[in-house]
């Protein structure tokens, strides 16, 4: 009976802290529809912000293929944030931080709390989410948005960024993959 309250305990514990990180206010949130893609070379993405100046500044989700050491079978697999994010360089367990299988079609949301890769929170200025999915092979899409972080990110007003969009490859028919990206800056 006390190993079943303990269990318990935890369990609540984790709820309150996975509610709690929820409700922390966001910089800039990222929403989409995923639908998956059959075959190989495909299904592949990353989500990340970078300084105005183009530096890296901290990773909010990737593909655990890619982020695990696909990228050096599949040279192509979202290469951008490859290179952007030093993966190379990356120990296992930073990958660990922001990897995930790859998810089931639906809408996907990542959202982006004014902090860099070791949890300080980022000087005010302007900064760019991208996300960058690998459609099929060498046909990929890269969508950015800026997104200003002032001093507080608490209480300020939730509104839309003008997201653009930038398609490599010849390969039309896979766009499907991702749609309808908004991001959102402010609570």
């Amino acid at each position: 009976m006390k190993k079943m309250i303990a269990f318990l305990a935890v369990l609540c514990v984790m709820a309150l802290s996975d509610a709690a990180a929820q409700s922390q206010p966001a910089a800039a949130e990222v929403s989409f529809s995923y639908t998956r893609q059959s075959g190989s070379g495909s299904n592949q993405f990353a989500v990340w912000i970078e300084d105005a100046r183009g530096n890296y500044v901290k990773t909010l989700y990737a593909t655990r293929f890619t982020a695990s050491g696909g990228w050096e079978r599949r040279p192509l697999s979202i290469l951008q944030w490859v290179r952007q994010s030093g993966l190379a360089k990356l120990s296992k367990s930073q990958v660990d931080t922001f990897t995930g299988p790859t998810p089931k079609s639906g809408k996907l949301t990542y959202r982006w709390d004014g902090t860099n890769q070791t949890g300080i929170v980022a000087p005010a200025g302007e900064y760019r989410l991208f996300l960058e999915a690998t459609l099929r092979n060498e046909n990929r899409v890269v969508y950015s948005a800026v997104v200003p972080l002032s001093g507080t990110i608490a209480g300020a007003p939730r509104r839309n960024a003008e997201v653009k969009s930038e398609y490599f490859g010849a390969g039309s028919a896979e766009r499907g993959m991702i749609d309808g990206v908004q991001v959102f800056i402010g609570e």
